[in-house]
């Protein structure tokens, strides 16, 4: 069993948010034992056609239990039925000593169903595919680059069973999210948005290009990367600029939320992740990027990224803003040795920031060193040291 980092408090209300297979539902059923708990999940079809039909039924199944009254009522995949919430929101102001816990796969569903998400009354958390804090001694980075973290994964001992896995998925986020949820009307242009958006995983968006390539208009492949967003597929990393209009004016690039669905959305699970290659350094730091990200979500740390490529196309992969912190500015490489040239570009960039800055390069290269002014760390030590996290 892998113990995960999210903690999730067991009486407010809450939401839990994440991909399809990010393990929300086995998380909840470790976390919460109590024979007291009502559970409901809207992907068997016999719960969601009651709902759909009626959403009261909600209070009637909680009445029943006035003699022995609920302790908590968890609801999977809320989003398949957002007039559900309304009832939800009711329940919490009769019952305030019941916890509802609702998970969700699809933020677009709710939002486009005007869903009452009840006015702040529910805590939000969001999952994410295993780091490498919570696989601990069964992290293997080289697996983790070609097939990703997904929870399934660590039950799967053969790379074709991890491969088939990982392409069903591909094909069932295309099915249940996308197509039973009818988020969009034509599947098949959306279908070949996915193979170039993977294949532009970590890149500055050039939306105008990705039109072109697919046959669409730039808005529509700009909705598109919106809802890979809102289904938690992936995620925006912004330019760096002191000014939000300006930022807002630059391209940003794209991550998916899991290097092994990237893999098998671009067709390359087949192909190998060799160190040296430029392919590994791609997939070293968007691995790097998006374990950021998830570790700052479950540390509440409140941080801001984004990146930065100056004029003169020198680029700074990560750039942490960190509240009552000096800017964090780091430099992603798969090198095994660090030399003075690794340190020159982001030297430079610290040099003429204009507020108190700290500049750091983390690789696999195991020993920790000073060059000038930037502190060179292995990779591991430098989420450490970040996110407080030991291994």
């Amino acid at each position: 069993m892998v113990g995960r980092i999210q903690k999730l408090n067991k009486t407010n209300s809450l939401f839990l948010f994440g991909a399809r297979g990010c393990g929300k539902s086995t998380l909840l059923k470790d976390l919460f034992t109590e024979q007291d708990t009502l559970w409901l999940d809207l992907l068997r079809a016999d719960d969601e056609d009651t709902f759909r039909r009626d959403p009261d039924q909600l209070s009637h199944l909680i009445d029943a239990h006035r003699l022995k009254p609920l302790r908590r009522v968890i609801i999977d995949e809320i989003q398949k039925i957002p007039k559900l919430l309304d009832i939800v929101h009711l329940e919490i102001e009769k019952n305030p000593n019941i916890q509802f816990v609702l998970t969700g796969s699809s933020a677009r569903k709710l939002r486009r169903g005007a869903a009452n998400l009840l006015a702040g009354r529910a805590f939000e958390y969001h999952l994410f595919p295993f780091t490498t804090f919570e696989l601990g001694s069964q992290f293997d980075l080289e697996q983790v680059l070609r097939f990703g973290s997904l929870p399934k994964l660590i039950h799967l001992k053969s790379d074709d069973e991890k491969a088939e896995y990982l392409r069903t998925y591909a094909r069932t986020y295309l099915r249940e999210e996308i197509l039973q949820e009818q988020i969009i009307r034509n599947i098949e242009p959306f279908q070949n948005f996915l193979e170039v958006a993977a294949q532009s995983n970590g890149k500055i968006l050039s939306f105008s290009k990705i039109s072109r390539d697919i046959g669409i208009d730039d808005k529509t492949v700009r909705n598109y990367f919106s809802i890979l967003e809102d289904t938690y597929l992936g995620f925006l990393l912004e330019p760096f600029h002191r000014s939000i209009r300006k930022r807002q004016r630059e391209a940003p690039k794209f991550y998916f939320f899991d290097l092994g669905v990237k893999r098998a959305l671009d067709r390359t699970l087949r192909l190998g992740v060799e160190p040296g290659t430029y392919a590994y350094g791609e997939a070293f730091e968007s691995w790097i990027i998006q374990e950021c990200v998830r570790l700052n979500e479950y540390g509440k740390c409140d941080f801001r990224f984004s990146y930065l490529r100056t004029q003169a196309d020198v680029e700074v992969d990560l750039i942490v803003a960190r509240p009552g912190s000096p800017d964090l500015l780091v430099e992603i490489k798969s090198n095994t040795l660090i030399r003075e040239d690794d340190t020159r570009s982001i030297t430079r960039i610290a040099e003429d920031w204009d507020r108190p800055v700290e500049a750091q390069v983390w690789s696999l290269d195991s020993r920790e060193k000073m060059i000038g002014s930037i502190t060179c760390l292995p990779w591991q030590a430098g989420l450490s040291r970040l996110f407080g996290y030991a291994l």
